[in-house]
C-alpha cells in the first residue's frame, strides 16, 4: 500500500486514509481492512467509477475474486471483481472505533459493581448486614 495515508491494521481505524494497492498482495489486506471497516467505503474502479458504499461479504478465492457492497444509493448489492479495484477511500464513520472488547468489558463490570453497591446498600439499610 503506498499512499501517504495508507494505515496501518494494527494502528487503530483506517477512517479518513485511502489506500492505492501496488500489488495483489496489497489489494487483498485492503479489501480485507474494508470487509472489517464498520463505515462506509469508497471505491475507485480503475474504470474512474467511484462507489460509496458498505462491504459486506468478500472472496478471495476462485477467479475471479470478488467483494459484495451495498451502495449508498440503495440500488441493491453490487459484485466487484478484485481487479477492478483501483483504491479504496476509507470515507465513513468507523461506527466501531474505540469499541474494543477490553472498553466494552471494564463498561460492564463497571455496571456490575454498580449493581453490587446498589445492592450492599439496600440491605443495609434493611439490616441484613
Amino acid at each position: 500500500m503506498t499512499d501517504s495515508k495508507t494505515p496501518s491494521i494494527h494502528s487503530g481505524s483506517p477512517q479518513g486514509h485511502v489506500v492505492r494497492p501496488t500489488c495483489d498482495a496489497e489489494l487483498r489486506e485492503a479489501i480485507e481492512l474494508a470487509f472489517d471497516y464498520r463505515g462506509d467505503v469508497t471505491i475507485e474502479r480503475k474504470s474512474g467509477e467511484s462507489i460509496l458504499c458498505f462491504v459486506f461479504n468478500r472472496s478471495a478465492e476462485g477467479s475471479p475474486a470478488w467483494l459484495e457492497v451495498f451502495p449508498s444509493d440503495g440500488v441493491g448489492a453490487v459484485k466487484i471483481p478484485y481487479t477492478d479495484v483501483a483504491a479504496i477511500a476509507f470515507t465513513g464513520e468507523d461506527t466501531a472505533s474505540g469499541k474494543s472488547w477490553e472498553a466494552w468489558h471494564a463498561k460492564k463490570e463497571s455496571e456490575r459493581q454498580a449493581e453490587s453497591d446498589r445492592v450492599e446498600a439496600e440491605a443495609r439499610a434493611r439490616g441484613h448486614l
